[in-house]
């Protein structure tokens, strides 16, 4: 299935849960071709956006794996989150505006704005870029052109697969958990994670506790809202927790 030109279409891997919990294993491949904040391994200047990847496999009785990031070192919201802190980021993560190496999650969006490794170098590089021709070019969608008009758009090339159909489900889901198994046998002191298990604790967290919000992001929250005629106490309602934003 093919998707383009889309605004955006917000946390990748929410689709492959969406496919999960119908039984169906998905890959998702997505390009952001307005505006690019990432530059291609062994270069200086943004080339790419963040052109996420995710994937799904369902699990009968069990939260499903789900496999979504972003082809750069960090989602591109997660350093403005950290500059609104005033915390650092992992070096290998960003350069400032003269090519630098910086562990200033601020210089990312100073001017001249920072920009973006991609994860893994050149493997992380190669996926950005395969998600720019499967999700941009391959649908007849936009692909970066150094343009930008300042809105984001997304352009989605999905895979669906029905093991049901292929006559696999049961040698699946039977293959997935003996899979699992092994994996998590490696931990010894720690816990080996299987992907999304981290974000559906934290989702039923949030749930139970709300959303934590740092004071600068939230003051840029009720700013968007107000220039939308929305007033202050809509939002101070809407707070969950003793400690309030923060």
């Amino acid at each position: 299935m093919a998707l383009r030109e889309s605004h955006h279409l917000g946390r990748i891997g929410h689709w492959a849960e969406q496919c999960a919990a119908a039984g169906l294993v998905s890959v998702h491949f997505v390009n952001v071709p307005n505006g690019a904040v990432v530059a291609p391994f062994g270069g200086l200047e943004a080339r790419l956006g963040t052109n996420p990847f995710a994937a799904g496999f369902p699990r009968p009785g069990a939260e499903p794996i789900i496999v979504d990031f972003a082809t750069s070192r960090w989602a591109y919201g997660k350093v403005r989150i950290a500059a609104n802190k005033g915390e650092p980021v992992p070096p290998g993560t960003i350069l400032d505006g003269a090519g630098r190496a910086t562990t200033d999650a601020a210089a990312l969006f100073g001017t001249p704005p920072g920009v973006l490794l991609p994860f893994g170098e050149h493997k992380g590089f190669g996926l950005a870029l395969a998600c720019e021709l499967l999700a941009g070019a391959l649908t007849g969608g936009r692909t970066q052109d150094g343009t930008s008009d300042g809105v984001i758009l997304n352009a989605m090339l999905s895979v669906v697969i029905s093991p049901e159909v292929l006559g696999t489900a049961a040698a699946f889901a039977a293959k997935l958990e003996s899979l699992a198994a092994w994996v998590r046998s490696s931990a010894s002191d720690g816990e080996v994670r299987l992907p999304g298990e981290p974000e559906s604790e934290r989702k039923a967290r949030r749930l139970r506790e709300g959303i934590p919000v740092d004071p600068v992001t939230w003051a840029e929250v009720k700013a968007a809202a107000a220039s939308l005629g929305l007033g202050e106490g809509q939002f101070d309602a809407a707070l969950v927790g003793p400690a309030g934003p923060g």
